[in-house]
């Protein structure tokens, strides 16, 4: 009978030891029991523990609370697996499952590969690569999945995980007023039950000892009893004249700010694009005070983020805030906070945001206590389709210009690496990025592999730029066809030396069986078809006539039949497998040959100018899915999906009236949450 010992008191060594005691279990269900006991003499068994309990050495942490490392050395009756933290201790234990044959594909239990064998010896010391290993909630959320999402990250070696906005009320109600689907009655949420939902989620966050990144937009508006859950404000009345009175004036008016992408709506504006009047010191106490009330009830967060509002060109005109750029305001604001909770005897980490506006370096002003901030650098507008299309030493950091962009918005990553380095030269401390490939830019690739490459090359040029990891906003659902490129993500931070074979193969082995070449293979062939350059709207013949247009292209969308029709073979041979995990692999595969011969009808509709067409026939591909969501919820982002497709099929005329504003903007539609 196998024994596991916990050598250190701590209630996530309590759930590693459990976490370890279930997957022995499952790989051995006929070896009995196993038992776990607190003995931090114990000499025989499974010990865990710190690092620095069992006299290892850790000297290469800079940081033990923020840097783990995982260590191992086990026989096939226990032995010694540890970390330098708490939570490193887990990751070791999903790290020394992981080397015994354990593949953890996607959230859920149905995404848990779990082989029954004996367990074999296992000698392992590792620093991940990246310190800041993590996913961001964004999109159609329902509750279910972000707890899986919450279990899942540390499987994989993530140790970071962030929750949006102070009350997280829309992303939630995407999920629960099933935003894009025709076929299910919405189910809206209070933000009480929101709040809730959140709290719950905060207690598995700290169960398994992950880093917790809170907040982010919202601390614009809410400190003056503005709500950040409300997008769109109808009711002026619903607001005090003296709140109103703090908002930023633009074009002479203070109020709520109208992006160009709502500018036909009858609201009144949006309250969670709009910034406030920085230079009003009153307005800028409440915004301290209210920061450092929610930090001093926040105490089990270990990273507070303080953004801007979620949009561009809406800083206040007013005489007194034209003194400073928009970044030297945010600068002292945060210094503002800083010196409040340095006063008060507070620890809390701020983390500060490269952004919009604040994409831009200050000019003046600079962080007074770096030791207790973080930058982040998000490259929200940036094109998927290449990772460096030119050397960023040729991209230009512009002066700042306030509410007065340059004419386009940014598509280069190069370009946002360009303004990171110069905020590199005004803060050089801690630094990491905020990414999105598992937002809008995963329905822009149906094979997945071309995210997947993109992923790959980018980590290895955000470490070369001093970044020290990597926060993913994107949706929960982020895993049809397959998870494969969540996987890549999560394993590169974890260890760059891996490479794309390595991960390639190991994932899909574990999820296809003996033929997972062929369904690899099918990905390969779909890649080549659905070019992430067309999707994304780089591959016009003729920009006059439509983003999406281009003839040629229409021969390559017949050929999905084809395609799909042998795929089709290798799925029937392989519909009903003995592990759970490749039954439900394979059947996300079915439903995928059903997408791509519909999306392929919407496309070569598309390319060819006929807009009637490629409307109706994703038409039928919306209803089809609408139908299907529920099945395949827990792998697949109906309502992103659909927001993503729908505005590929827009006619020009349709875009047409926004489109000169749109450009103006830094960003668009699709760019802001």
């Amino acid at each position: 009978m196998l024994k596991i010992y916990k050598i250190d008191a701590s209630p996530v060594i309590d759930f590693a030891a459990e976490e370890l005691k279930k997957y022995l279990r499952m790989m051995m269900p006929m070896d009995g029991e196993i038992t776990i006991e607190y003995k931090p003499d114990a000499k025989d068994g499974f010990r865990l523990g710190l690092m620095q309990t069992f006299g290892l050495d850790v000297s290469d942490a800079e940081n033990t609370e923020l840097d783990d490392i995982l260590y191992m050395d086990t026989t096939c009756e226990g032995g010694i697996i540890a970390g330098d933290n708490a939570r490193s201790v887990l990751l070791s234990v999903y790290e020394y499952l992981r080397q015994n044959g354990c593949r953890f594909l996607f959230p859920g239990i149905d995404g848990e590969y779990i082989p029954m064998k004996r367990i074999a010896p296992v000698k392992y010391r590792h620093k991940p690569s990246m310190r800041y290993r993590g996913q961001v909630n964004e999109s159609a959320t329902s509750h279910r999945a972000m707890l899986e999402t919450i279990d899942f990250g540390p499987k994989v070696g993530q140790n970071c995980y962030m929750i949006q906005f102070l009350i997280p009320g829309d992303y939630y109600n995407q999920y629960y007023g099933h935003n894009n689907n025709r076929h299910r009655t919405p189910e809206p949420l209070t933000e009480d039950q929101v709040l809730q939902y959140k709290r719950h989620c905060e207690v598995e966050i700290a169960k398994r000892g992950l880093q917790f990144h809170d907040a982010g937009h919202g601390f614009t508006i809410e400190p003056f009893g503005i709500s950040s859950t409300v997008f769109d404000a109808r009711d002026e009345a619903m607001y005090p004249k003296e709140a109103i009175d703090c908002m930023a004036m633009i074009n002479g008016k203070r109020g709520f700010f109208k992006p160009a992408f709502v500018s036909g709506d009858s609201g009144l504006g949006y309250p969670i694009y709009t910034n406030f009047c920085k230079s009003n010191p009153r307005a800028r106490k409440k915004v301290v005070d209210y920061i450092i009330d929610y930090a001093r009830r926040g105490t089990n967060v270990d990273y507070l983020h303080i953004w801007e509002s979620d949009g561009a060109n809406n800083q206040c005109e007013c005489e007194a805030c034209q003194k400073k750029s928009a970044t030297d305001w945010y600068i002292q604001l945060l210094n503002e906070v800083d010196a409040e909770m340095t006063r008060l005897g507070m620890h809390t980490r701020i983390v500060f945001i490269g952004y919009a506006d604040t994409i831009y370096a200050p000019e003046k002003e600079r962080i007074h206590n770096p030791d207790r901030f973080t930058f982040m650098l998000a490259p929200i507008s940036r094109s998927y389709t290449s990772t460096l299309p030119e050397p960023i030493e040729n991209a230009v950091a512009h002066p700042y210009r306030r509410n007065n962009p340059l004419g386009k918005k940014r598509k280069n990553l190069s370009d946002f690496l360009a303004y990171g380095r110069a905020w590199k030269k005004s803060f050089p401390g801690a630094s990491f990025i905020f990414e999105y490939y598992f937002w809008v830019p995963q329905y822009r690739d149906p094979s997945s592999l071309a995210l997947a490459r993109r992923i790959r090359e980018d980590v290895f040029v955000y470490r070369d730029e001093g970044y020290n990891g990597i926060l993913e906003d994107g949706s929960q659902r982020s895993y049809f066809p397959t998870g494969f490129p969540f996987y890549l993500y999560s394993r590169m931070l974890f260890d760059l030396t891996l490479t794309y074979e390595e991960i390639r193969d190991e994932y899909f082995s574990a999820a296809f069986g003996e033929d997972f070449k062929d369904f690899y293979a099918y990905l390969e062939e779909i890649e080549k078809v659905f070019d992430i350059r067309y999707l994304s709207g780089e591959l016009s013949a003729n920009e006059a006539i439509g983003t999406y247009y281009n003839p040629a292209l229409k021969k390559s969308f017949e050929r999905v039949e084809d395609i799909c029709a042998e795929m089709e073979k290798v799925v029937k041979k392989n519909y009903n497998m003995s592990e759970r995990a490749r039954t439900v692999s394979v059947r996300l595969i079915e439903r995928h040959i059903t997408y791509c011969r519909m999306l392929a009808k919407v496309l070569a509709c598309k390319c060819v100018g006929d807009d009637a067409g490629a409307k109706a026939a994703l038409d039928t591909l919306w209803s089809t899915f609408d139908l299907l969501e529920y099945e395949m919820e827990a792998n697949y982002d109906h309502s992103l999906c659909m927001s993503a497709l729908n505005r590929i099929v827009k006619t020009p005329s349709d875009l047409s009236a926004k489109k000169k504003r749109e450009e103006e903007e830094f960003a668009t539609s699709e760019d802001l949450h």
